[in-house]
């Protein structure tokens, strides 16, 4: 498993670690039961703190994609196929509602929004 932290990005590195792992997860390149690095393993790989490796596995359990074993460590939680397309279509919502709002601040109409979408659509597939 590679991580890539950046320290221009203005997202946390505890976030950026999150998410990394999560698409990981979700690509299936860490496989339910899998093992992931110790919080201390991982915070001297990264050269970080071990407190921002932990909130990051905290975040992650929270969210259902880890489960910890007290001695043990953290392992990939077996991934509920119906729960993931329900969060990614929750994250696709967010997004949208994002670039609406963009769209109506700077007088983006409708029919001109729609017409990007499909464009961008058709240019991915």
């Amino acid at each position: 498993m590679q991580i890539i932290i950046s320290n221009t990005s203005k997202e946390p590195i505890y976030e950026q670690i999150y998410v990394q792992i999560k698409k990981h997860i979700l690509t299936n390149e860490l496989q339910a039961g899998e093992a992931l690095p110790s919080m201390r393993q991982l915070a001297k790989d990264l050269d970080i703190s071990v407190i921002t490796t932990k909130r990051a596995y905290e975040e992650l359990e929270k969210n259902g994609f880890i489960f910890s074993v007290v001695g043990k460590g953290s392992f990939v939680s077996e991934q509920n196929n119906e729960m993931i397309l329900e969060r990614k279509r929750k994250v696709i919502e967010e997004q949208l509602q994002s670039a609406i709002q963009n769209s109506k601040e700077i007088g983006v109409d409708l029919s001109e929004l729609i017409e990007l979408l499909t464009l961008l659509y058709k240019e991915e597939a």
